[in-house]
């Protein structure tokens, strides 16, 4: 099919009381535009244009990389006007298919349906039936139930406003006709605008058929005119993902507590627990567990591993069989090796952690390559940075640091050594030494305690 799309995305949006175009608001961790675009691409059309107005450099900056042409809508005068600021640019054989720019939720199952009807050279209209219509423009039928106009409810009657089928927007025709009729519209309404929905009549006056197509779940129409609906639809859309995960295998112990912004790849049986955030592009092995309240970004995990509560782990790789948390940071740039644990209250950035090694307690390991089998006491820390530069703490196989151990970097850790609790490193350690650094410990026998005075 020869198919152009018109993406109207020029509204302020003045009811999100934001500086951020509407268009750019986040659903699911990306814009409300990101997802139209995403489906508009699944239907593959020749060209997709997308008519911008207000914060259209922002919008433009957000979609740098975008495969669209961009339209400006210098003064916004109504949908009409914006979708005949683009039909100069669509060939007379083309079909049109119309859509939003903040209405994230639409298929491409049902976009497919509007352009089987307008490739017969009818004009398609996508409607749908809700329980409090408010605000959308109403569906008026003949008595064999087809299309004969849509009023828009600031010009509807009383009576007219108890219709229960309203307009979504969305709407596809052959180009030549839809020119035809926007050009023949005009702003003699309430509102002083160029509502594209007056094409209807047109097409009745034409003969034309005008051929609704019922939208079977309504979520899909649902826009975006103030933050109370961009959180319903948050958690619309939050609902389908969380069902696309369980028919993937996945077990959520609460769907309507779990968050993916972003696309999640799992193995065979993975749990994830409440309050789960997965953001970006998340791979998980067999077997995984998530706890409660993890927090997960762009990170690849490996097979029959444990994330516990409270974890936060950003732009990592995690090897088969590690047990992270509770109440640990991974930053990005880091690397866990397969067996490796990593405890509560542990911090590590841009580091390797190799097979089998171990820091389990309150410690900082930042800028470090950590060999095999090493065990990590509580309280140590890479002292990376000098206040100017990052330097590196390299530390060997099969090596023992005590608790309260400072590595002063840059230094080297020789497989197989042993540092004693409570020392601060600051030169390289030799492989199977015993390295230690603690002032003499000394008791000042009948000191006493100063004790306040009372009264």
């Amino acid at each position: 099919m020869d198919l152009s799309i018109i993406v109207l995305a020029a509204g302020q949006g003045k009811r999100m009381r934001s500086d951020l175009p509407k268009v750019l608001h986040p659903l699911g961790g990306r814009a409300l535009l990101a997802h139209a675009l995403d489906t508009a691409h699944r239907v593959e059309p020749a060209v997709i244009h997308v008519v911008i107005g207000h914060g259209a450099e922002q919008v433009r900056a957000a979609f740098a990389t975008a495969d669209v042409h961009w339209v400006i809508q210098e003064h916004r005068l109504g949908t009409g006007h914006a979708v005949a600021q683009v039909l100069p640019d669509v060939p007379d054989s083309r079909i049109v298919l119309v859509m939003y720019g903040d209405v994230p939720l639409i298929s491409p199952d049902t976009l497919e349906k509007l352009l089987a009807i307008a490739a017969a050279g009818d004009l398609a209209v996508l409607t749908a039936a809700l329980d409090d219509p408010t605000g959308y423009g109403r569906i008026l039928q003949d008595d064999s139930g087809n299309i004969r106009a849509i009023i828009e409810e600031k010009d509807a009657t009383a009576g007219q406003r108890c219709i229960r089928e309203i307009n979504s927007g969305f709407l596809a025709a052959p180009a030549g006709r839809l020119r035809h009729w926007v050009q023949a519209l005009d702003n003699d309404n309430a509102q002083g605008e160029f509502y594209l929905t007056d094409v209807v009549a047109f097409a009745v006056r034409d003969g034309v058929p005008v051929r609704g197509v019922h939208a079977a779940d309504p979520r899909e129409i649902l826009g975006v005119n103030d933050r109370v609906q961009l959180a319903a639809l948050e958690r619309c859309y939050q609902q389908r993902q969380a069902q696309e995960c369980l028919r993937a295998g996945v077990t959520l112990i609460d769907p309507a507590r779990f968050d993916l912004r972003g696309r999640l790849t799992a193995g065979q049986d993975v749990m994830i627990d409440v309050n789960a955030v997965l953001e970006g592009t998340i791979r998980l092995g067999n077997r995984v567990t998530l706890g409660p309240n993890v927090v997960m970004r762009d990170t690849t995990v490996g097979d029959d591993v444990t994330i516990l509560a409270n974890c936060v782990i950003e732009e990592a790789v995690i090897g088969d069989g590690a047990r992270i948390g509770p109440f640990a940071r991974i930053r990005p740039e880091t690397v866990l090796a397969s067996g490796s644990h990593v405890g509560n209250f542990v911090e590590i950035k841009k580091s390797q952690v190799g097979e089998g090694s171990k820091i389990n307690h309150l410690s900082y390991i930042g800028d470090s390559s950590v060999g095999s089998h090493v065990n990590i006491g509580a309280g140590t820390i890479t002292c990376n940075y000098d206040g100017a530069s990052k330097h590196r703490t390299v530390i060997g196989d099969d090596v023992f640091i005590g608790s309260d151990t400072q590595l002063v970097a840059p230094v080297q850790v020789g497989d197989g050594a042993t540092i004693g609790a409570g020392s601060t490193i600051t030169r390289d350690v030799p492989a199977g030494e015993l390295t230690l650094s603690r002032a003499a410990q000394q008791t000042r026998p009948g000191w006493k305690r100063p004790v306040k005075k009372r009264g």
